[in-house]
């Protein structure tokens, strides 16, 4: 059987007496999409953060393709950030760099993995915005000039462009309007699809995790209560809590 592209096992981590992370196991396929839904404050973001080498845990370890993560040096985990590695962050901004020009944004990933010719980078920056449904036309424009649903666009072109294995998404459809929520979704769906990505999904969108997700996970006070294929999790829930996240989205 294939091993797991990342892995975690027995993850803790405490604020005070409150457990952010109770014993969390986790493992992701290549080309599979999980989402781990909750509600604010279960423990999803911070699991998210310690998998992707933002934040320490108390104890546990996390493998990706068989490097320790949590035991490489800061310099090794950001290389993995800009090449195998990328970042949804649910507000663009702390994505993008907003004084440098939407083309210069994508070209600046492409270059932090060895590009240098100007006319190539630019020309896939540009066909970048295009893959995103921003128009090619806005490749020097400033991000600040988007809306947005534009920048988290753009947000998402610039970390794709460089086809990292393992993407994490922190709630990307977080804060905008539900008519550009449900193209964004689309547009992700899309791409993951086309470009075989794994992808790590924290959201608190039943909605959006049935669209998107091969397998959920959903987590409480810290813990996985629940997890599986998302039509059987969803469909027939079998935690009380799970049954309650359900329950609402149907009432709502």
């Amino acid at each position: 059987m294939t091993p797991p592209l990342l892995s975690a096992r027995g993850l803790e981590l405490r604020f005070g007496r409150i457990a952010a992370l109770d014993g969390v196991d986790l493992d992701i396929w290549p080309g599979e999409v999980v989402a781990i839904v909750g509600e604010s404050g279960s423990g999803k973001t911070t699991l998210l953060r310690v998998l992707s080498g933002l934040m320490p845990p108390d104890a546990g370890e996390v493998v990706f393709d068989g490097q320790d993560v949590l035991g490489m040096s800061e310099a090794a985990r950001r290389r993995l950030m800009r090449t195998d590695w990328g970042f949804v962050h649910q507000n663009p901004r702390d994505g993008l760099r907003m004084g440098v020009s939407a083309g210069g944004n994508i070209g600046e990933r492409l270059m932090a993995v060895g590009a240098r010719h100007y006319g190539g980078i630019r020309a896939q920056a540009s066909e970048w915005l295009a893959r995103v449904e921003i128009d090619p036309s806005r490749i020097d424009a400033l991000p600040r000039t988007f809306s947005g649903g534009m920048q988290q666009r753009l947000q998402i072109a610039r970390t794709l462009v460089t086809h990292p294995r393992l993407v994490f998404m922190d709630e990307p459809t977080g804060g905008l309007d539900v008519s550009v929520q449900a193209r964004l979704l689309d547009l992700i769906r899309a791409l993951v699809a086309e470009l075989g990505l794994a992808v790590l999904l924290v959201t608190h969108d039943i909605a959006a995790a049935r669209l998107l997700a091969h397998r959920i996970l959903v987590m409480r006070h810290g813990r996985v209560v629940e997890q599986g294929l998302t039509d059987r999790v969803l469909d027939d829930p079998q935690h009380p809590y799970t049954q309650l996240l359900v329950a609402s989205v149907l009432a709502a």
